[in-house]
């Protein structure tokens, strides 16, 4: 019998343990999936520019939903401080359109006055499926100045009716918002050679709302963390499950040599008597007289 029990109960134990070691790596792929959305929002590059520049802005939108696409997404440009010129750089598959204002005063640059200004500017007609991205360019030229920072507004609508607002805008000594504006900080203008514009050279986003702010860094390590518990936890509970195999086996190697002789002395009991009564049953011979 302790054979017999000794074989389901290792069988049990070693895939109760594969099933542990499944739940535990799919909880640890739980905690980096809500890790993720923390570094998931949209940003712009460069993140600073020379005020007064001529620059050419890149949004970055991600899709956070995981049964729906992006189907539109909306740039407020500011005016109080407004773009003379805005151009918007096509995107294969996305239509754009343009709303602009008349301004109250009009803005010279050393292009000319320009009594107009883009407001806002719309793609539709495409799809971010969830999992992806979509960068969306356009032109300034000039960026304003007598600001320290320019906040681009965005709204992000899904196929699902969800419209998410990335309007907010971080304040000094609390943490970064929930959905962040994106943001382009204005610096000094440098002095150019005489002839020549200056132009930015977009870059990495390193600012607020980019990955380098402290809430997307934690969520990272918290993610790397979770996929280094999850191998360390696999690797340890394998062990375990090899670990209880063999010595199960041990055990039931250990049950069958001892049961062994108890066989053999029976079978010995069994036989020998019998050997005996038979020969005792031989017929004698009959005497002559």
């Amino acid at each position: 019998m302790s054979i017999a029990l000794g074989q389901p109960r290792t069988h049990l134990t070693a895939r109760t343990l594969r099933r542990a070691c499944i739940a535990f790596a799919a909880t640890a792929a739980a905690m980096v999936l809500l890790a993720a959305p923390a570094l998931a929002h949209i940003t712009v590059t460069p993140d600073s520019v020379p005020a007064g520049s001529t620059t050419v802005l890149t949004f970055h939108v991600p899709n956070e939903e995981s049964k729906a696409d992006t189907v539109k997404v909306d740039v407020q440009i500011p005016t109080t401080h407004p773009i003379a010129q805005l151009l918007v750089q096509p995107v294969p598959g996305w239509s754009v359109s343009v709303k602009t204002i008349t301004l109250a005063k009009p803005l010279t640059t050393d292009d000319g006055t320009f009594n107009q200004a883009v407001s806002e500017v719309t793609w539709s007609g495409g799809k971010i499926l969830p999992g992806q991205f979509q960068s969306f360019t356009i032109s300034a030229d000039p960026m304003p100045t007598g600001e320290s920072q320019v906040a681009f507004k965005a709204i992000q609508t899904y196929s699902n009716g969800d419209v998410v607002r990335w309007i907010d805008l971080p304040q000094p000594g609390l943490p970064d918002p929930a959905h962040p504006a994106p943001v382009v900080t204005l610096t000094t203008a440098k002095a150019a050679p005489a002839g020549t514009a200056p132009v930015s050279t977009p870059g990495v986003s390193s600012g607020t709302g980019g990955l380098t702010s402290p809430l997307a860094v934690a969520s990272l390590i918290v993610g790397v963390l979770a996929i280094l518990l999850a191998l360390t936890a696999g690797l340890w509970v394998r062990r375990l499950a090899f670990w209880v195999s063999a010595q199960a086996a041990a055990a039931n190697t250990n049950a069958r040599r001892d049961q062994a002789p108890s066989s053999n002395k029976a079978s010995a009991r069994r036989t020998v008597p019998a050997n005996t009564k038979a020969s005792s049953r031989q017929p004698q011979g009959r005497r002559r007289g």
